[in-house]
């Protein structure tokens, strides 16, 4: 057996090795060459997570053999869907984004975002408002940002299937968002099993399969972020 990886080249200035088949293990580097060398560590931290959360069931096997199995070079476009050195990021859509989730593929998924969520909130955990608030020099967001945008991000992949719920309900306050938004996306996971949909929407393509890639790595990712965040 080997490892399908899909490419990333140019995500936010950086490319991304993505093990398609056990969404959550990525690896990232300033080119490919990098991000794959950087993929055994990510491999092994995976297994290390999972084994830690008692999910080694999902555990990827070792001495599986690396295969590039597509590549993607994000591009920028504007709103009249012209390329554009500054725009609207269009990320990967890989082939393996068309297959249709089955029963084990959200039972797996679910596991994941459950488990990533509690990383996520114990990384916050005993937090006052001041540290959640206090933003570094040089920062995008503060601590309570980048909740919010976790939660915000993960309304949004709902909204590119059309399956969220009205904007104007998403809550302000951070932890509220990330239960609602959460809660709804583990409600319609379920309705999605076997579903063929694909939707072409703002100059990118999204599937069940994206959604749910996306939205577990987007959560590990900034609880990586923050744990940085704290060392400073």
């Amino acid at each position: 057996m080997s490892l399908r990886i899909g490419i990333e080249d140019g995500s936010e200035g950086r490319t991304v090795a993505w093990v398609l088949d056990h969404p959550g293990c990525f690896s990232y580097g300033i080119n490919h060459q990098e991000a794959l060398r950087n993929l055994p560590a990510a491999l092994k931290e995976f297994n290390e997570w999972l084994t830690q959360h008692e999910q080694h069931h999902l555990a990827i096997p070792a001495d599986q053999e690396i295969h590039i199995e597509d590549t993607w070079e994000v591009y920028h476009i504007d709103e009249y869907y012209e390329l554009v050195p500054d725009g609207y990021e269009v990320n990967a859509w890989f082939r393996h984004d068309w297959i249709p989730l089955t029963e084990n593929d959200i039972e797996s998924g679910t596991a994941l975002l459950s488990i990533s969520r509690r990383d996520l909130l114990s990384t916050v955990h005993g937090l006052d408002q001041e540290a959640l608030d206090f933003k570094l020099l040089g920062e995008r967001w503060s601590i309570a940002g980048i909740l919010n945008h976790v939660g915000g991000a993960e309304w949004w992949y709902q909204d590119r299937l059309g399956l969220a719920f009205p904007r104007q309900e998403v809550p302000s306050e951070p932890k509220e968002r990330l239960k609602k938004v959460r809660a709804h996306l583990n409600h319609i996971l379920p309705t999605l099993v076997g579903s063929k949909q694909v939707i072409g929407i703002e100059g990118e393509f999204w599937s069940p399969r994206k959604v749910l890639r996306r939205a577990i790595w987007h959560e590990r990712d900034h609880t990586f972020h923050i744990r940085k965040l704290l060392t400073r």
